[in-house]
């Protein structure tokens, strides 16, 4: 892979049913969590490509929401990305979502979910012999995800989703690398005459087995951590465990009788007064929080909060929460611009 350019292909075209209502107004990768937007997490992880590959990124959107508003951040807060962008207006799965992208897939590549989040070094990618390398994290309950299933060399034989037996712990999180992208398009191509699909859509996977099926050589490589933000309480989640990990990023804010339970990020721009906030709370941009008991929530820019105690929650841009001020503990999950009196 010396001196080559590696395709990092980023599919998050779909509606984002579980996110609701935050992804009536923006698509689940513009989801804050611990400080950052969803996707600038995922954009930290490729921090570790060899020092000789020079990422190119392809970001494959989705219809009205993503089409606009994903290319408008990354040129706001990525200018120097190079960067192209793919709409898929059908949702027929992760390999028909790469097959509309064949025009910028030559060489290496990544293929990583939006919504994954993980721990690991790519460095290796440097010397990777292997023809495909699917990123896998074993799990006490294996059945509600895809799985690996190696030979007895170590090889992957074939993925399985959601199987039945609880043999086989090797969760497959939504990562790939894949030496060669004509190859892997070559097997998409195959995979859609052939019409191999469950619940009319192109699983990736799929394409993948019928690479092994012509003799690739694919395996695993293990993390120990790995996060999910595609559903609220998944994000709440990854909210709590980033924030016990960065430890409490607190700068300067105009705040008045505040107490603050670490770890916490609250942006420098928030206004609190007469709260407590934290533990694993995120406060964004110009947030106003005045008598609020705050703790295990997300709360993105420009909301406010008066006279409430919330826990477990997620509150959209510009929302408005004003509670009783009687001390009791709500959850709420509202999406961007709503108001709400308790």
């Amino acid at each position: 892979m010396a001196q080559e350019t590696i395709k990092i292909v980023i599919p998050m075209a779909g509606w984002g049913t579980r996110m609701r209502p935050h992804t009536w107004s923006k698509p689940k990768p513009l989801v804050s969590v611990a400080g950052k937007m969803a996707l600038e997490h995922v954009l930290d992880m490729f921090q570790t490509l060899p020092a000789s590959a020079e990422a190119e990124y392809i970001f494959i959107v989705g219809p009205h929401l993503g089409e606009t508003q994903i290319p408008a951040f990354i040129k706001e807060h990525y200018p120097d990305l190079k960067a192209h962008y793919v709409v898929q207006r059908e949702m027929k799965g992760q390999s028909h979502a790469l097959w509309l992208a064949r025009e910028y897939l030559h060489g290496p590549m990544i293929m990583c979910f939006s919504d994954t989040l993980m721990e690991t070094d790519f460095s290796f990618l440097a010397a990777e012999s292997a023809d495909g390398v699917a990123w896998v994290m074993p799990v006490d309950d294996p059945r509600r995800f895809g799985v690996a299933e190696l030979d007895s060399a170590g090889w992957v034989k074939r993925f399985v989703e959601k199987p039945q037996s609880m043999d086989n712990n090797l969760v497959v999180v939504g990562c790939y690398y894949f030496k060669s992208a004509e190859r892997l398009l070559a097997a998409i191509e195959d995979q859609m005459e052939r019409g191999v699909m469950l619940k009319d859509e192109y699983f990736l996977t799929d394409a993948i087995s019928i690479m092994i099926e012509g003799g690739a050589k694919v395996r695993t490589e293990k993390i120990s951590t790995w996060l999910d933000t595609g559903t609220i309480e998944a994000t709440l989640d990854t909210n709590t465990l980033l924030l016990a990990k960065i430890g409490a990023q607190v700068k300067k804010f105009e705040g008045l009788n505040v107490e603050i339970v670490e770890p916490v990020f609250i942006h420098e721009s928030a206004k609190i007064e007469n709260s407590k906030i934290g533990p694993y709370v995120s406060v964004g941009a110009n947030c106003k929080i005045e008598n609020a008991q705050i703790s295990e929530s997300i709360l993105e820019a420009d909301c406010e909060i008066q006279d409430a105690a919330l826990t477990r929650s997620l509150v959209g841009k510009q929302a408005q929460v004003k509670g009783r001020g009687d001390g009791r503990v709500m959850q709420l999950n509202i999406g961007d611009t709503s108001s709400v009196c308790l």
